[in-house]
């Protein structure tokens, strides 16, 4: 097995080229609420409380669960590697899209299960992510909800993958939803612009928390990383701006796009997913050269899409320069 692949090349790109580089591979709030680096020298020195208890009050109460349904990782990848380590071995089966983020069959994989992209008359785990990756469409929590009894009805457990949600319409969120069936990933990642800092979150019944948590390498959130964390939860609020420019940037990106003859995704996310109708491989390295790197979508089954994040409206429009300029 290899790697999987995945965005956020950007530093290491740009640490091996001498012209400016915008990255619009990696998916995150262009307009972030302000967190700072408030972290006392005795919290560095010590050992974190390896049970995180006031972080997991903190966000039991935001999405109005207890803390023992609350698993805590470095970052959304780690939690779903326990997940898949902590419910799956040999002879387990997980459902998992063709089109969508490597990380589900590869830690499914690892775990010794048997991936499949078809319904499966048994299933152990079935993963979804809403809004979807690449495509940023969003998935009404109603339908969410039919699949989650879709699922349990043949043995299995729904995994929900709301990373980007906060960035599209957080109403239609699962994970105030307390069923044995249904385990939930989060990651404060993307709405507040902190990939560095390596902070995910997964809500689900408690038995399941338990097993996860002794599964868990102990000390996985620095204290940097839950400092930062708790900052964020008094922070929510403050996405509302972050949605109203991310959505009207995008449907400017939009419009523009279906001008310039490209056929973009009906995306409600911080990213929109482009058909350029030919090789996106060549199509990518031409957009590197105008000095926009973008995510080639080859790695999620479409070698004519590419995902372009949504940033600010003054680094956009160099991204439609740009788009302009390689489609001629």
């Amino acid at each position: 097995m290899n790697k999987a692949v995945h965005g956020g090349k950007g530093v290491e790109i740009k640490s091996h080229e001498k012209k400016q580089i915008f990255d619009y591979s990696t998916s995150l709030n262009p307009m972030p609420p302000k967190l700072t680096w408030d972290v006392s020298i005795d919290a560095i020195r010590d050992y974190p409380d390896d049970q995180y208890t006031h972080l997991k009050e903190t966000i039991a109460h935001h999405h109005g669960r207890k803390p023992e349904e609350i698993c805590v990782g470095n970052g959304s990848a780690e939690v779903i590697r326990t997940l898949c380590h902590t419910m799956l071995n040999a002879g387990s089966v997980v459902e998992v899209s063709p089109h969508t983020f490597s990380e589900y069959a590869l830690s499914s994989k690892l775990a010794g299960a048997e991936v499949t992209e078809k319904r499966s008359a048994r299933v152990d785990l079935s993963f979804v992510c809403n809004p979807d990756n690449p495509s940023g469409v969003l998935t009404p929590r109603d339908e969410i909800l039919e699949r989650l009894n879709d699922i349990k009805g043949r043995g299995g457990i729904l995994c929900v993958d709301e990373a980007f949600i906060d960035l599209a319409d957080p109403h239609e969120s699962v994970s105030d939803i307390q069923d044995c069936g249904l385990f939930v990933l989060c990651s404060l990642t993307k709405s507040f612009s902190m990939a560095g800092v390596r902070f995910g979150y997964g809500i689900g019944d408690p038995d399941l928390i338990a097993a996860m948590e002794v599964m868990r390498p102990p000390w996985t959130i620095n204290a940097f990383a839950e400092a930062m964390a708790l900052q964020a939860f008094d922070l929510f609020k403050d996405l509302e701006l972050s949605r109203a420019y991310i959505a009207e940037e995008r449907a400017r990106i939009c419009k523009e796009a279906i001008r310039l003859g490209l056929n973009p995704s009906q995306a409600s996310a911080n990213y929109v997913l482009l058909d350029i109708g030919s090789d996106s491989k060549e199509f990518t390295t031409a957009m590197f050269n105008q000095g926009i790197l973008v995510r080639d979508c080859r790695s999620f089954g479409f070698p004519t899409c590419i995902r372009v994040a949504i940033r600010d409206h003054e680094t956009n429009n160099r991204l439609l320069e740009a788009l302009s300029i390689c489609l001629r």
